[in-house]
């Protein structure tokens, strides 16, 4: 539990060093994300942990993917990451597990790996995928990933490439955990 207090509380000194670095106010931030005030005060302040589809609203907002975001509050640079220091973040509404893989560089890549537990889905709004391209590879279970109006039943070994930004969903309708991983191409 004290691992997960200290990734949201420098999750939150992270939003809040992004939006002073870009001169923003937090009304400023609000509006941009779609995301109430009042809710920004208490995640930067580290008074409230964030939900997958918050951090979807306010990195979308600063141009930045998630794991970007979480990688910027914990990696170091260089070029090698080891396991034990590959940052994750646990989201506590659905118990979803990100794990930030790659290191952080001037690569226009990043690698995530996702544990997303039985019975359990995360929206993530369009401006979550306004600047990059991903591809999805399940690689252990099912996922059944909603882009839009369209519905992919995935299983392990499958392998797919996200279309042009809309609401998205990631869903696990087994008994069993899905593993799956993520490679994030920044195109801004």
């Amino acid at each position: 539990m004290k691992a997960d207090t200290d990734i949201d509380a420098r999750i939150g000194a992270r939003i809040r060093t992004e939006r002073e670095s870009r001169g923003w106010s937090l009304t400023e931030l609000s509006q941009r994300a779609s995301v109430s005030r009042a809710m920004i005060h208490k995640v930067e302040r580290g008074e409230s942990s964030p939900t997958a589809n918050l951090l979807g609203r306010l990195s979308g907002a600063f141009g930045l993917s998630i794991s970007s975001l979480i990688a910027r509050a914990e990696v170091e640079q260089g070029r090698l990451l080891r396991k034990q220091d590959q940052p994750t973040w646990t989201d506590p509404e659905t118990g979803y597990l990100r794990r930030h893989v790659s290191p952080q560089s001037d690569l226009p890549l990043d690698l995530v790996h996702i544990t997303l537990p039985a019975g359990k889905a995360v929206p993530m709004p369009a401006s979550a995928y306004s600047f990059q391209r991903q591809l999805i590879w399940v690689l252990q279970g099912e996922l059944i990933f909603t882009e839009g109006s369209v519905r992919h039943a995935m299983h392990a070994g499958d392998c797919l490439e996200l279309g042009p930004p809309v609401a998205c969903q990631f869903a696990n309708e087994s008994a069993a955990d899905c593993i799956y991983a993520i490679a994030l191409l920044k195109t801004a």
